[in-house]
């Protein structure tokens, strides 16, 4: 029982990765010391993908499963539902490659996102108000309009 639950659990982790490393550029912009570790996740992401890899996380889950003497994904709400988002049937090389592309292109999109509303808030706080660059206008002796 204890390693079923082990299972599930890395299969739950395993998926919140996979979400990390296709939407994780959100997070990064709401918290910008996150870049570092989304970029890894999404290289390491994309280079499974390509590369035709296996994540160790699978390997962790097929181990834990096995010592819980699961022959395979039968059973309960997380097999059932969580399963055929993380391991696809069918999944070929070319959807391999189409699924690196995504990852790629959902970050590469999300990312110029980031910067350009990064860019627009570092103009709007870099450019004085009016009423600042009034007063500014002014000589030392003339008062403000």
């Amino acid at each position: 029982m204890v390693y079923r639950i082990l299972a599930d659990a890395v299969l739950l982790l395993h998926l919140a990765f996979i979400l990390f490393v296709v939407f994780g550029a959100l997070l990064v912009a709401r918290r910008r010391r996150l870049l570092p570790l989304h970029l890894a996740a999404a290289a390491w992401g994309a280079g499974i993908e390509l590369f035709g890899g296996i994540c160790p996380l699978t390997h962790a889950e097929l181990w834990l499963r096995g010592l819980a003497g699961a022959a395979g994904y039968s059973g309960g709400f997380v097999e059932h539902y969580l399963l055929p988002l993380v391991y696809p049937g069918g999944l070929t090389r070319t959807l391999q490659y189409a699924l690196a592309a995504a990852v790629l292109l959902v970050n590469g999109a999300l990312y110029l996102w980031v910067w350009r509303r990064g860019r627009r808030a570092y103009s709007t706080q870099a450019k004085p108000s009016r009423a600042s660059s009034a007063n500014d206008s002014a000589g030392p002796h003339e008062p403000a309009g």
